[in-house]
């Protein structure tokens, strides 16, 4: 196809202000994805926008499979409070309070 650029399950970005670690989630505008390797703050960056990830999650939360998943970019994790965040994807399995992290699938699509 003429129109095709690529896939889209990695695209490429300008990291975002402090940089990046690989495996930071990372929101720009309405793009998030997961840092494939580190990039300091101005650099060309490549994050996953697809696939199952482990991410960390606000401890207090109680996350069941198939909850929407929002990141809240001010703490750098996931949580289940859509006020003020961007919904990223849903939960492929269950996280209790107590827990730090949770696997998500992702949207693959702009952050809403």
């Amino acid at each position: 196809m003429k129109t095709l650029i690529q896939p889209g399950n990695i695209i490429t970005v300008t990291a975002p202000v402090g940089g990046v670690s690989s495996g930071d989630g990372v929101l720009i505008g309405s793009l998030f994805g997961v840092a494939t390797y580190d990039a300091a703050e101005g650099e060309s960056l490549e994050i996953q926008m697809t696939g199952v990830m482990s991410l960390p999650k606000l401890s207090t939360d109680n996350v069941a499979v198939g909850d929407p998943l929002y990141w809240d970019a001010t703490n750098g994790q996931l949580t289940v409070t859509a006020t003020d965040n961007k919904l990223v994807g849903v939960a492929v399995f269950a996280a209790g309070s107590g827990a730090t992290s949770v696997e998500i699938r992702m949207n693959g699509s702009a952050a809403v």
